[in-house]
């Protein structure tokens, strides 16, 4: 019997990603000889990140709507045309036996053709708001994996399975790495660290709002852990030289941030959401308001149910960030594992692969 070949499609942010690089590696230890293509659009971070985690990947020219913005969408209906005679391509040249999206546009046009070409085809929702290209093919698809309840409101009920969102294997042994943790940072053990998370590229707001109160964390004795992003860090590296203030541009070892953390400020996007929920630490959540259907204040409202999560907005962050901390500083952390527990899914990535097997299978 000739191996399983797989093509993954996913990309624009690490949310598509890094789900779509964890279904990957749980296949491979499935079928040790399984091969994979991921396929991403041209110029995006999947173009990097993809081959740096072991996976051949090819692009496509496609990106999204821009809204409010004639211009920058005129070339659109071409790049839609290209990008699906650029899949039927991929597709009849590969020939994979499934083929799996995680979001972003450039799972759009290879679905789309891989459901014309009879190939099993299933999608992977990271969000409790689903995005626009999942919307649309999962009308056409065979299976629909989700992370959150209640989404029949968005996807056909038949194809729903409720599996959680993949997360990096390495999170799932948090617990005893503290030590680990604490060593690898050089921290203070006998001081609170917070850990601030705002994405790969980094959040503006959240960034100038931590500069800002850097002399509250200073007179509270807590110790940072900043992840400022990647468009921010040459502006935000000088707070490095204070004591208590550690500014990176990226973090690798988000095992060892997890662990290190009493506590974290971060972003609501989904795979921050389950991977918050599996490690159980106390968390201010602050949504981007600059994300489509504003799902990141949904993923954070879903979260904050549980009683672990507080959820800040952008808009009151000068008037009540100060407030917010001090009700942060005090959250039990036995408390939020305990509430978490409800909402974590560490088996997420098994249960997908499970469904992918059973219809290969079938």
């Amino acid at each position: 019997m000739k191996p399983y070949r797989f093509i993954i499609s996913g990309g624009g942010t690490g949310g598509h990603i890094y789900p779509a690089i964890a279904i990957a590696d749980a296949l491979k230890s499935t079928y040790s000889d399984a091969e994979f293509l991921f396929v991403g659009a041209y110029g995006k971070m999947e173009m990097e990140k993809v081959p740096k985690a072991g996976y051949p990947i090819k692009g496509i020219w496609i990106a999204g709507l821009q809204r409010g913005s004639f211009l920058k969408n005129i070339l659109f209906p071409l790049k839609l045309v290209v990008s699906f005679f650029q899949s039927i391509f991929i597709l009849l040249w590969f020939r994979p036996n499934f083929a799996i999206g995680t979001g972003g546009f450039a799972s759009g046009p290879i679905l789309f053709i891989a459901h014309y070409l009879k190939i099993k085809t299933l999608i992977q929702e990271q969000n409790s708001f689903a995005g626009i290209t999942n919307r649309a093919l999962s009308k056409i698809v065979d299976v629909v994996a989700v992370a959150f309840e209640g989404m029949d409101r968005f996807f056909p009920k038949n194809k729903i399975i409720l599996a959680g969102n993949p997360v990096r294997e390495a999170l799932l042994d948090v617990e005893n790495k503290k030590a680990e943790a604490l060593l690898y940072f050089k921290l203070n053990p006998s001081k609170k660290t917070i850990v601030i998370l705002g994405g790969s590229l980094g959040a503006k707001k959240i960034n100038e709002t931590i500069a800002a109160h850097l002399p509250l964390f200073s007179e509270l004795g807590v110790q940072l852990i900043w992840q400022c992003g990647k468009l921010y860090f040459d502006q935000f590296k000088e707070y490095n030289e204070q004591d208590n203030v550690q500014v990176y541009e990226f973090i690798q070892e988000m095992d060892l941030i997890y662990a290190a953390a009493d506590a974290l400020i971060s972003r609501a996007g989904a795979s921050s959401i389950s991977e918050l929920a599996l490690v159980g630490k106390p968390v201010l959540l602050i949504p981007s308001p600059n994300v489509a259907d504003n799902h990141q204040y949904h993923n954070a409202l879903a979260l904050s149910k549980t009683g672990g999560a507080l959820v800040l907005l952008e808009q009151d962050i000068e008037s009540q960030f100060q407030e917010v901390l001090g009700q942060l500083l005090v959250i039990n952390e036995d408390d939020v594992k305990e509430d978490f527990n409800k909402f974590a899914r560490p088996n997420a990535t098994q249960n997908i692969v499970q469904k992918i097997k059973n219809e290969l299978e079938s």
